[in-house]
């Protein structure tokens, strides 16, 4: 069977790898719809015409797709009611858990509005309009500028367009970079502030198969929940508060329980967060060659400490599980796109087609004036930024590991920019944003665990002891400055206590207090963290020029890349994803992940029972069984293979972000929902394989089996529209 759109071309496009194909690859932008083959769209089931599935005045049915706090979900009733990943929710259930209600294991279901719970640190955006604004932008940025100074143009550029969108509305405006600076598009959102938890189904379904499963196929879990969007009485976005009402969406999806059979067309909208198809063979090199491979080792490092402290207290264990689980996704999926890129030689495959593009330049003198140098360029400077990357590395995820290092340089940082005009800031400090930090603030307080992230930190000043010369960081140097061995490593240890123990940072009233101040009022309060922070100032600075020095050359050099590659194939190209929302179709089909081994479409019921252990994570509940062993399917099982279904795969092309997608029939209709890709699939991030890349989905079916049949949820299952 010959795959449809995505795969068909691509299945040409892989016997070919010295080329390269562009065209009908995925990841759309809305705004681009009219590039696809619709014709071969509406032969292979698509019955709604381009304006229905998006048009600028909101009434597509893309419109009910929004973005959830990073990941996606759907609007699926007039009263805000809100589908998304059980993954993607996760947060929203563990923050709401205590050793009482364990959410977590147990499930949650508000049978009345007035029983839904806030799904804190959740916001939902909800796409008003697109705009393109390259020329706006560009014509603040003279061609002569390079470097931190284009950089710095663009930026400036950027927040002008953003605050003179916003001004007396009440929307949320971003700028989105496509085709590396190629073009750039305004994104108004309308952001809703107040989101409740309505149903979650216990982790025995939500996460069945856990971290055991998880990137693999074949799959068998309920990977989904229920949440509601409310707006203040005007219909403006408000905070959590009782006098709010539902949201009412101008679109919402209707389920179909039909289902699926192979070949079936399928469509999927969502958030892409990032892929880098069209990068050049020096990003592949570094990533593949230092970044994959560094953060697998870091990943697997702090796991085991956070799941050693969980082990300690069941409470704690509450309270770390988000974290773990969340870094356990991407250590898996960082392992596999490692195993994808050597599977099929991404490197090798990525020098053949710049090999073909350098001898296609050569061709013309107006190609050679063109493009002669781009790679030459790209090649010197990724040589370049390799000179430091072990040091902006292990910075960078100190950050992003050690919540007091974290809050501690992010509230030094806002201190520093708060002596600066508005305008003047970095993207992230200005006004726009305290609301947004104000929040995440607070929220880091609910699992907020002093005792694991002190052996994260411990852990990362031996690390960057570590770093090679002409990479040392010169305050932590000094803090070891002549000691050796036990010595050094009791001093450390002695630090790293005198810290935590002095610190306010973990405070969350004195740590609102430091947010309100500027930087000279905060180097005054004595904080020892906030010292400690201040003290590595220079290495911060010196590595913020560096990327924003990087990012001006690159805003030059990646649209020279692409624009190349465009007149070698002369193809119709989407940007790469970058969380913005895009569209993308495939159809229903099995694959080969190696030789003598055929994966099926779908999965069923049965497959649960099979992998039943008793233990975590292959825990059956009792109402499950009990359902199974009725065999009340009702409409929702699948007629083929006689049984209930639970997870399909498809073509489609999706990633990080994508997870909560809705994917949709030709007759507009849910169908599933987007939650993985398959192991042997993810290295797509960087080069699509129409071969092994799926993504793995979660069968309607099997959602409203649960919801009717299982837990009897009559109260939810009336607000749907079921076909």
């Amino acid at each position: 069977m010959k795959h449809l759109g995505t795969c068909l071309t691509l299945a040409i496009a892989a016997g070919l790898t010295a080329s390269l194909a562009f065209a009908d690859e995925g990841m759309w932008p809305l705004y681009d719809l009219d590039k696809l083959p619709f014709d071969t769209l509406k032969a292979h089931g698509l019955t709604l015409e381009p304006s229905q599935i998006y048009n600028p005045a909101g009434t597509g049915l893309a419109d009910a797709v929004i973005n959830l706090s990073g990941g996606t979900a759907s609007f699926l009733s007039s009263d805000g009611l809100i589908i998304t990943n059980h993954h993607v929710a996760f947060d929203a259930i563990q923050r709401q858990s205590t050793i009482e209600h364990n959410y977590i294991r147990d499930g949650f279901y508000a049978r009345t509005g007035g029983e839904e719970i806030p799904a804190i640190g959740f916001n939902v955006y909800v796409t008003l309009a697109i705009e393109d604004v390259t020329k706006k932008i560009m014509a603040k940025v003279p061609n002569t500028l390079a470097g931190r100074a284009r950089h710095d143009a663009i930026e400036n550029a950027t927040k002008r367009i953003v605050k003179e969108a916003e001004k007396g509305r009440d929307v949320q405006c971003e700028v989105a970079e496509m085709f590396g600076g190629m073009q750039y598009m305004l994104y108004t959102y309308f952001k809703i502030r107040d989101v409740r938890l309505v149903y979650a189904p216990p982790e025995a379904i939500g996460n069945f198969g856990g971290d055991i499963d998880n990137w693999m196929w074949p799959r068998h879990v309920g990977d989904f929940s229920f949440l509601r969007a409310y707006v203040g009485p005007n219909g403006k976005s408000a905070e959590y508060s009782d006098k709010n009402v539902p949201y009412h969406p101008k679109v919402f999806l209707p389920i179909s329980s039909a289902g699926v059979k192979e070949g079936d067309l399928t469509m999927m909208i969502g958030m892409p967060g990032s892929t880098r198809r069209y990068t050049s063979s020096f990003d592949i090199a570094n990533a593949f060659g230092f970044y994959y491979p560094a953060s697998v080792q870091v990943y697997h490092d702090v796991i085991e400490i956070l799941k050693d402290e969980s082990s300690k207290d069941s409470s704690v264990a509450i309270r770390l599980d988000s974290r773990i689980n969340g870094m356990s996704n991407f250590y898996l999926k960082n392992q596999g796109l490692i195993e994808g890129s050597k599977r099929m030689d991404i490197l090798r495959i990525k020098r053949e087609q710049e090999r073909e593009l350098t001898d296609f330049i050569k061709t013309s003198p107006e190609l050679t004036a063109k493009f002669g140098t781009v790679l030459s360029e790209l090649d010197s400077l990724y040589r370049e930024r390799s000179k430091t990357r072990e040091e902006e590395f292990v910075l960078g995820w100190m950050q992003y590991s050690c919540e007091y290092f974290g809050l501690a340089r992010r509230i030094y940082k806002w201190g520093e920019q708060r002596e600066k005009p508005d305008m003047e800031r970095e993207s992230g400090y200005q006004n726009r944003d305290t609301i947004r930090t104000k929040e995440s603030l607070k929220n880091t307080q609910i699992n907020l665990v002093p005792a694991a992230d002190k052996r994260i930190f411990r852990y990362y000043l031996g690390r960057v002891l570590e770093l090679p010369e002409g990479q040392k960081i010169a305050a932590i140097e000094a803090l070891v400055s002549g000691k050796t061995g036990a010595q050094r490593e009791s001093y450390l240890d002695h630090f790293v206590d005198s810290l935590y123990q002095g610190t306010k940072i973990g405070i969350l009233d004195e740590r609102m207090k430091m947010f309100g101040l500027k930087k000279t009022e905060l180097e005054r309060l004595g904080d020892p963290f906030i010292n400690f922070v201040a003290s590595l100032t220079s290495e911060f600075d010196q590595n913020d020029e560096r990327s924003k020095q990087s990012a001006g050359v690159h805003s030059i050099l990646d649209p020279k890349l692409i624009q190349a590659y465009v007149a070698l194939k002369n193809g119709k190209l989407y940007p790469d994803a970058n969380g913005t929302k895009r569209f993308n179709w495939g159809q229903v089909v099995g694959y080969s992940p190696r030789d003598g081994v055929r994966y099926n479409y779908l999965t069923t019921l049965k497959g649960v029972m099979e992998k039943e252990t008793g233990k975590f994570p292959f825990v059956v509940p009792a109402e499950l069984k009990q359902a199974y062993q009725k065999k009340d399917f009702g409409r929702y099982a699948d007629v083929a293979a006689n049984d209930m279904p639970v997870n399909f795969i498809t073509c489609n092309s999706g990633t990080n972000g994508n997870s909560g997608s809705p994917v949709i029939n030709g007759k507009g209709e849910l169908i599933g929902l987007d939650f993985d890709t398959d192991y042997e699939g993810v290295s797509a991030d960087y080069m699509y394989n129409p071969d092994l890349a799926r993504a793995v989905v979660c069968d309607a079916r099997y959602i409203l089996f649960l919801l009717d049949k299982v837990y009897h949820l009559d109260g939810l299952l009336r607000e749907l529209t079921i076909h």
